[in-house]
């Protein structure tokens, strides 16, 4: 194990996660995160990451698993492992690397704020890597390596993929069977639901209303979000209300 840290650490550039929001930094530490403003005393060194925290996989069907680091690292968004028929793809990625997790040929992201670990098991596992080109414009994706910006609308292994922006200019969903994966575009509380308040508020609430259209469509059992997974039935009316009540 530790011969295998020390090749990968010779290969790799110096990298960083911060421990407050489970962002990646790849290369020399900065002072504060570029994604929430912690001090760089809240940083520590990826290979003490995975040493630290396990990638856990908990199931949700017979076709997909939710992955998340445990102990909980910071604000770490929820990844999804799909089961498909011509292999395994994941839906966003985890923030901590764990080199023992079974291989995903390709990584689909919803959003460019948390991509992870994924440079480095897209370097580990030769994965491809999939970004709106909108998104991957922005300063936060440019040290990840990107294999595919994609512009339009499409279909891989059955998972079909929606562009929504709002949230982000190339925020994208997807649906695989039954399964709805809505990442952070909208938190569950205690009172409901609301829009994630980091980004364009109109914007975000206009392009809800396609979100609307798209799921009113599908045939869904299940929603996938950032840090929960819900019934659809008990999804949809708090959305119904966030969207057409204020």
């Amino acid at each position: 194990m530790n011969d295998t840290i020390s090749v990968l650490t010779l290969d790799n550039p110096p990298q960083w996660v911060c421990l407050v929001c489970g962002y990646n930094m790849i290369g020399e530490m900065t002072d504060i995160c570029p994604f929430c403003g912690a001090r760089h005393d809240q940083f520590m060194r990826w290979d003490e990451v995975e040493m630290t925290y396990r990638v856990t996989s908990v199931t949700v069907n017979d076709y997909v698993n939710q992955l998340l680091s445990v102990p909980k690292l910071g604000l770490e968004h929820a990844a999804y492992q799909v089961v498909t028929e011509h292999g395994l793809v994941w839906i966003d990625s985890p923030s901590a690397f764990n080199r023992d997790l079974q291989p995903a040929a390709t990584i689909l992201f919803t959003h460019h704020h948390f991509m992870g670990a994924s440079n480095q098991y897209r370097r580990l596992w030769h994965s491809e890597v999939c970004l709106h080109e909108l998104d991957a414009r922005h300063p936060l994706a440019a040290a990840f390596d990107i294999d595919k910006c994609f512009s339009e609308d499409f279909v891989y292994n059955g998972i079909r993929s929606f562009h929504i922006g709002g949230h982000t200019p190339g925020f994208t969903l997807y649906i695989y069977r039954h399964v709805l994966f809505i990442c952070d575009y909208v938190f569950l509380t205690n009172d409901g639901m609301c829009f994630n308040p980091y980004g364009p508020e109109i914007e975000t609430r206009q392009r809800a209303k396609y979100i609307y259209e798209i799921i009113s469509k599908a045939s869904l059992n299940t929603v996938c979000g950032y840090n929960y997974v819900s019934d659809f039935t008990d999804w949809l009316p708090a959305f119904e209300n966030l969207l057409f009540q204020h």
